[in-house]
């Protein structure tokens, strides 16, 4: 009985390995053993990487609307609790870009957050 070596299926699959691995440097780039563990690496890092650019993001917009709220002497979590008894839904991220951007607008929010906030604790 011959020999069965599914050649072209292997042939594509190893030049699909080595197309994918285009660009890295040396033997990674050229070998398909050394190919095949570069693009497992990297689309290990690139999943878990993509979860932490979310993480980032996040920390750096609360702490620029952290830094907006104590320029007007409040603080971070004061103002989002005031935004949510105020019933006011506007994410992080754009709070962070009226943070950054239009200051007047933010400040406006900030006053309804606080005037929610002691309308609030006096009830």
């Amino acid at each position: 009985m011959p020999r069965a070596t599914n050649a072209p299926a292997s042939r594509e699959r190893r030049k699909r390995v080595l197309d994918s691995a285009k660009g890295y440097r040396g033997r990674r780039s050229k070998l398909f053993r050394y190919a095949k563990d570069a693009t497992m690496k990297a689309k290990y890092w690139a999943y878990r990487d993509r979860k932490t650019r979310k993480r980032n993001f996040r920390n750096l917009w609360i702490l620029r609307i952290n830094a907006a709220c104590r320029q007007f002497g409040t603080t971070y979590s004061r103002f989002i609790e005031g935004l949510a008894a105020a019933k006011i839904e506007v994410d992080r991220k754009v709070l962070a870009d009226l943070a950054v951007t239009d200051e007047a607008t933010f400040k406006a929010l900030l006053d309804k957050a606080a005037v929610a906030l002691d309308r609030k604790s006096a009830a």
